[in-house]
């Protein structure tokens, strides 16, 4: 069973203030390296009027000064927003900083005011994106090359270059990772693993094989759950309706599968979102496996850091010493 913690950084008006959830986030990686949790998940937006994190890079270099074991998984990178050359020594940097623990999980992005932003054509992102992968493996050999008729000279290189997991929504994303990258990163879909998994084969490249059972995207430990999902409640709501506008956005309807019908009484019959006793988490868990993973969101959308400390303290107490243990039967 992987442990994951995730972290957007969102921080709206009616939760906890940026600088706190930022220093709780520092504070919560050291738990979590120390703990044994196995990788940090930092997402990537742009121009999101509560401030979910631009920068997933610096965090988790931030996060890197704080651990020591633990590998940081960008989930995803918009690769399409960035110049290919300074992204190269971003990620050689924080490669090194971290001590060989980046993995860089690269994906399209879909909000049209994103790539307005950075002068950028949306319709373009996959092309660019299989460039820019070529162009990153090309970069970390920390040897001079030519770039459609440019000098370009990566230093420092990455030590070692980064795997890179490629992201996306679609059975063309699938194949595309398999040909691509060194691994896919699929949006909580198994049935994208597929055509993933049989492209591999269909390649010659090791079978990666089945799709690990996913925990919900937001589990809250909790003793009293009925008092928590209140003090939750709004964050959750809040995620999932930015979730829902920015899909309205880029494709005139909201997509996804809670991007309508998004209430309270909804939000608590999803099996993606749950507030669960120690117990609760440890039957999830059971009913997960060994070839699984298991997510917490302790800062969801703002929540306050001292709420957040309190989840994870009753979480280490009464989940954390069984829980790999009841996975494996």
């Amino acid at each position: 069973m992987e442990l994951v913690l995730t972290y957007d950084m969102r921080a709206p008006a009616f939760g906890a203030p940026a600088p706190e959830l930022y220093a709780a986030a520092l504070d919560q990686a050291a738990w979590g390296d120390e703990v044994g949790f196995d990788s940090i998940g930092l997402g990537e937006h742009h121009a999101s009027p509560d401030g979910y994190d631009p920068s997933p890079l610096i965090l988790a270099a931030a996060m890197g000064g704080r651990t020591k074991r633990i590998l940081f998984r960008t989930s995803v990178l918009l690769v399409p927003l960035y110049d290919k050359v300074k992204l190269a020594e971003d990620v050689a940097v924080a490669q090194l900083a971290t001590g060989g623990r980046i993995l860089l999980g690269v994906g399209g992005g879909y909000r049209p005011a994103e790539f307005e932003m950075f002068d950028k054509d949306l319709g373009d992102r996959w092309r660019v994106i299989g460039e820019t992968i070529a162009f990153l493996r090309e970069a970390w050999k920390g040897e001079p090359f030519e770039w459609e008729g440019r000098r370009c000279h990566v230093t420092p290189a990455p030590v070692p270059p980064p795997p890179i997991l490629l992201g996306g929504g679609s059975k063309a994303a699938a194949k595309r990772a398999a040909r691509i990258a060194d691994g896919w990163f699929p949006p909580l879909d198994p049935r994208l693993w597929t055509p993933y998994r049989e492209e591999c084969v269909a390649l010659g490249k090791e079978d990666p094989g089945s799709y690990p059972a996913n925990g919900p995207i937001f589990l809250w430990v909790s003793a009293d759950p009925d008092r928590d999902w209140d003090r939750v409640m709004p964050h959750v709501l809040h995620q999932l309706r930015s979730y829902s506008e920015w899909t309205v956005e880029a494709f005139g309807r909201p997509a996804g599968p809670y991007a309508q019908d998004i209430t309270a009484e909804s939000v608590r019959q999803s099996p993606a979102y749950q507030v669960v006793t120690p117990d609760q988490a440890l039957e999830l868990a059971s009913q997960l496996g060994d070839h699984s993973v298991f997510y917490l969101n302790p800062l969801l959308a703002g929540i306050h850091p001292k709420a957040s400390w309190e989840m994870l303290s009753l979480f280490e107490r009464e989940v954390l010493p069984d829980l790999r243990k009841v996975a494996r039967g």
